[in-house]
């Protein structure tokens, strides 16, 4: 039986997959803050802090909470060649290009002898100081003065969007940007190697082409999705998920509703503006439903293995109302005022994780949106955020379910 059960988004969570924030953090530097996606440093030990928070959120509410960091360890660990293999794509994916620092690099990776260190080295990011050989490895090495050799991953605590469980398979998702990448690799080796976890359902893949992240995913029922077609997740990703999933896997699903929103980084995820908080209630920034527009693909009924895609003209919640056959609320983030909705926008007022149905964990800070959720009998766990918030993603971003009761 499988350990992974998602078939939507408000069924109460049993378990749920975190990376508390370490030393990536730490490697963050003015520099490179456009290149990493951060507009801001966080300060390391309050993250923490803020992190082991949302983590008791969970536990006190009886959902299992696993580690990236302990599952990519357990899955190389379980199997003698597997570090090895992941070492080499790690480089790979880095990109390291000189065979001579790519030599170096396997070596000094080769030696870390305990494997949570060297998974969680791979995260921080490898500085030039740390090899052994640390001048005139490269022309590279010369000319540039970037003191990393490989770079920081400060994006992954939010796991929602390398990988995200659909019913009892994975899509692994591929990144939109270079430096998100690399993140997907401890999903791969997860899936492959883990004891427990392991698991050949791929409906995506992170060596495709096109680039599909986890925020723009939402599993409204065990037959339909509903997908962000946003900065980060493009039109043709969706089609091949939607031919994956309807043709080529043995699965419910046969309809995927399409939310276009604006492409920008204010707006870089389908839940950053939407979530579901119960069976007819949902989270809205109410700016985007001024330009957002809806389209709805299922399979072709006249052509074999063809997707059929239709444009529709219902608002969003009258098309929300047919598909779950019941009258919807949309619960306005930050309220109906435009400066307060787009300050708690930014601070990812609408990014819920729904724990039950009714029951959602929320970042304290947004506590227009958070009334205005207790207004509509909606639960909220609230915790704090100064720190986390700092990375542009709320707790949704920061959590990946791995298996939910169904409805």
């Amino acid at each position: 039986m499988s350990v992974y059960n998602i078939n939507s988004e408000i069924g109460k969570l049993k378990t749920v997959l975190l990376h508390e924030p370490g030393e990536e953090l730490l490697n963050l530097i003015p520099t490179y803050l456009g290149e990493l996606l951060f507009d801001d440093i966080p300060w390391l030990p309050l993250a923490i802090k803020e992190h082991q928070a949302f983590a008791k959120a969970f536990i006190d509410n009886g959902v299992k909470v696993v580690y990236l960091t302990d599952l990519v360890t357990e899955a190389l660990d379980n199997n003698p060649a597997a570090k090895i293999e992941f070492i080499d794509e790690f480089i790979k994916d880095a990109p390291i290009y000189s065979e001579t620092l790519g030599e170096v690099v396997k070596n000094y990776l080769m030696n870390i002898l305990d494997t949570k260190t060297l998974v969680k080295k791979t995260m921080s990011g490898i500085k030039k100081i740390d090899l052994p050989e640390t001048s005139h490895l490269t022309l590279t090495d010369l000319v540039d003065d970037n003191p990393f050799v490989t770079n920081p991953m400060p994006n992954l605590y939010f796991t929602r969007d390398p990988f995200v469980v659909v019913n009892d398979g994975i899509v692994l998702n591929k990144m939109y940007s270079k430096t998100r990448c690399r993140e997907t690799i401890y999903g791969k080796y997860i899936f492959k190697y883990h004891p427990i976890y392991k698991n050949n359902k791929l409906f995506y893949n992170r060596d495709y082409e096109l680039s599909i992240e986890g925020g723009d995913i939402l599993v409204l029922s065990d037959k339909t999705l509903l997908i962000g077609n946003s900065q980060r997740t493009s039109s043709l990703a969706i089609e091949k998920l939607a031919k994956n999933l309807f043709f080529n896997f043995d699965t419910k699903y046969d309809k995927i509703l399409i939310l276009s929103i604006p492409k920008m980084r204010s707006f870089m995820h389908l839940d950053t503006i939407f979530t579901q908080v119960d069976y007819d209630k949902f989270t809205i920034h109410n700016e985007c439903l001024k330009v957002l527009e809806i389209y709805e693909v299922t399979k072709d009924s006249n052509l074999i293995n063809k997707l059929h895609v239709d444009k529709l003209n219902d608002s969003l919640d009258k098309v929300l109302e047919k598909e779950l056959n019941k009258k919807v609320t949309l619960i306005p983030c930050g309220g109906l005022d435009d400066v307060a909705s787009a300050r708690e926008q930014w601070s990812d007022g609408s990014n819920t994780i729904c724990i039950a149905p009714g029951e959602v964990i929320a970042y304290e800070r947004n506590d227009i949106t958070n009334k205005i959720l207790e207004e509509n009998k909606i639960k909220v766990h609230t915790i704090p955020s100064s720190e986390l918030s700092r990375g542009r993603g709320g707790p949704r971003c920061m959590c990946m379910p791995l298996e939910r009761i169904d409805l």
